[in-house]
Formats: structure tokens, sequence, C-alpha cells
């Protein structure tokens, strides 16, 4: 109601008074910018989206904050670059470099040339920063590619390095034309957070975007060798789905992926057998206890905060002695392992063993980017660590 009354307000100002009230919201939306980005460093650094239930600062800032992905990318990046150089917390507050340019010039950022390429780079545009790392860096050529163009109503019968709803017919012949790349890398789509920078950048995003309520678009390259192996599957297929269409081989090929990947990890199968026994101190995870667990827990982390939310992460899942821990006598038992992610495993790991874990026996202080946090002297006081550092996941 304040908000509303205040936007009204704003019709009444008078031309001056409308250009001053703008200059001045800037500089307040700047200043309250570059605080949240001093905070976000450090909230980062001391990993607290975990305790809150989240699995990456990232997510935090989306799920919880409610940034859009590429307002919460561009912080997150911004707050890393201005912790390991200060100079680029000074260029925010002036102005001189905004969230975005911080963004991309953090990978590039090294000890030597830090104050020289802030300096260039200072006051200038997306655009600008853009056309200067390339000038300095400059990138690989793009390679010559070949793509069959969609056309109206023509079922899928063969492929092309984008995948769509449809694809134009490839002729037997033309299967040995190469790699065919994407014609568009979509929207800026923020890559996970701690993934590299040069990774999320150098190459081009894949697109998944709805259409409908029940059908999506997809879009991605792949290699010459990829090509190949669908084309084979559309051949393999020829009588099961005559058409070729892909959203049907992609379908039958991901049941079959999805079906060899639970065998593997969780030891799925048609016919459970019973388990043979093992040592009292292994660690290893019997496959009966996986699959019940999985199960369970939905295959997703189950890790809940003091809120009562639920981590909802999906990848990287680990099997965590959750009751009693691994080193301390736990059990692989169905009621004592969880499925924690890569985050949540080290979240309760340190806080079971104490945050020096996580960093083989050295204090976190003397890390970049460690929390100043004390480190606690008994088990059960404190932050997050490695799969492998401690005995929480199996192997």
């Amino acid at each position: 109601m304040c908000i509303a009354m205040k936007i009204t307000h704003a019709l009444h100002l008078s031309n001056s008074e409308l250009v001053t009230e703008v200059g001045r919201l800037a500089r307040t939306e700047r200043e309250a910018t570059v605080a949240f980005i001093v905070h976000l460093a450090e909230f980062d650094a001391r990993r607290l989206y975990a305790g809150a239930g989240f699995s990456s600062t990232f997510r935090y800032c989306v799920e919880a904050l409610h940034l859009s992905e590429d307002a919460a990318f561009n912080r997150i990046e911004a707050a890393r670059a201005a912790r390991a150089w200060p100079m680029v917390l000074d260029m925010l507050v002036t102005g001189a470099l905004t969230p975005t340019t911080a963004r991309m010039l953090r990978r590039h950022l090294t000890a030597d040339n830090q104050p020289e390429l802030l300096a260039a780079a200072s006051g200038k545009s997306k655009q600008q920063v853009e056309a200067l790392l390339v000038g300095r860096f400059p990138r690989p050529d793009v390679r010559p590619s070949v793509r069959a163009l969609p056309m109206a109503s023509v079922p899928t019968t063969r492929v092309s390095g984008v995948v769509e709803g449809a694809v134009s017919p490839v002729r037997d012949g033309d299967r040995h034309t190469g790699p065919c790349a994407s014609e568009a890398s979509g929207p800026n789509v923020a890559a996970p957070v701690g993934a590299p920078a040069a990774t999320a950048e150098a190459r081009p995003r894949p697109i998944m975007r709805p259409l409908s309520a029940e059908r999506y678009q997809v879009r991605f390259t792949m290699t010459a060798e990829t090509r190949e192996k669908l084309c084979e599957a559309q051949d393999l297929l020829g009588h099961a789905v005559p058409s070729g269409d892909l959203a049907q081989v992609f379908d039958r090929a991901l049941d079959v992926l999805i079906t060899e990947l639970r065998r593997r990890k969780l030891g799925a199968t048609r016919r459970p057998r019973a388990s043979r026994g093992q040592e009292g101190d292994s660690r290893h995870v019997p496959a009966q206890v996986r699959r019940e667990v999985w199960e369970r827990d939905t295959g997703r982390c189950a890790f809940v905060a003091a809120s009562g939310r639920r981590c909802d992460e999906r990848r990287r899942l680990e099997f965590h002695h959750h009751e009693v821990p691994y080193g301390v006598g736990g059990k692989p038992t169905v009621e004592n392992i969880h499925l924690r992610c890569r985050a949540h495993n080290g979240y309760e790991a340190e806080q079971f063993y104490g945050p020096r874990r996580r960093y083989g026996g050295v204090d976190p202080k003397s890390q970049p980017g460690g929390s100043r946090t004390t480190a606690p002297t008994r088990p059960g006081t404190g932050p997050l660590t490695r799969r492998g550092s401690v005995p929480t996941a199996s192997p």
C-alpha cells in the first residue's frame, strides 16, 4: 500500500522534480545493491544456505530471495570478485562497475593484471567490457557447421545438430557432413554456482523451453559422433518408429539410460536377491538399503532446515549416515541412511565433526574465502565438508 502511494505520488511531480528523484533513486538503488553484494559475499563464504535448506547460494537467491536467475548469478559472481579483489567493491560503489561487468571480469582477473584491467573496464558498458575482454583474451574461431533447416509439414526422419519438434529429412549421403551447431544459445541462464566460469560462458547454452503444458522445445549442439549414434538409433527403430521422430527416439533412449543408471547406482532390479552380508565395519551401503532409501526419500535430498523447509535437490545425491555417523560406528541400515545432496552431506558432517575436517585438518580461516567463524573444539558444533574428507557418505 505504501509503495503504491509512492508510485502514484510520482505522477504529480514536475519535470525537474522527477529528474532529481530518478537520479536519487538510482544512487540509493546502487548503494543498496552494493550493500547486498557485501553481505552476500560473507553469506556465501559461510555457506549459510545449507542451514536454510538450500544446496547453493544461487538456489537460495532464486528461491528464498526471489531474484531472477540472471540477477542472482551476476550478484554472486560480483560478490566473489569483490571478496577476492577489494578494488572491485570500491568500483561498484562509485558505479564504475556494475554487477554484470564485475561478473564478466571475474574469471580474467589475476594478481598481475587486476589494477590495469579494472582501470581499463572502469565506466564501460557490458558491450564495451565484452569487446575489451575479447581483445585481450581472444576466443577460438567458431567451427564451421552444416545445419538442416526446418521445413513445414515434414516429419522427422533424420537428425540434425539442433533437436526440435520437426527437422527436415537428411539424405543418406548427407549423414557425414559433420557436426551441426545450434542456431541460438537461448536466454542467459546462470550456470550452477561453483562451476568454472569459463565453461559456463564459452559453450552455447542448451534450450529447454515449454511450448504448452505437456510439450517442450529442446535445442542443443551435438558432436558428429553423437549424431551418428542418433541416426543409427533411428535406423534400428525403423519398424517401431517409422517416421524417425526424435521425441520418440529420445524417450526410448532415456528409458534405457535411466534403467541402467538405477541398476548401477541403486542396485535396482526386477529380481532382488537377499544380501550376502558384509563386514561389520564396512562403509558399503547394500543394494537393498539403497533401493529402499531412494524410494523413501523420493530421489531427492531429505535435509530439513530448522524452518521446516526441505531441500529438493536431485543432483549429486549421496547416501548419508544420518542418525549415527560412520566414523562413530554408524551402520548402513535403512533407518540410518538418508539421501543428502553434496552440500548438505558436508554440512551435517561439519556440524558433527567440526569445520577443520573439511580442509583436511587445516584451519578454514587460513584458506582463501574460508569462513571466519572459530573452529569448534568438540564434535557437533559447526558448518561443511567435501565427500571423502569425513566418513559420512558411501563411496
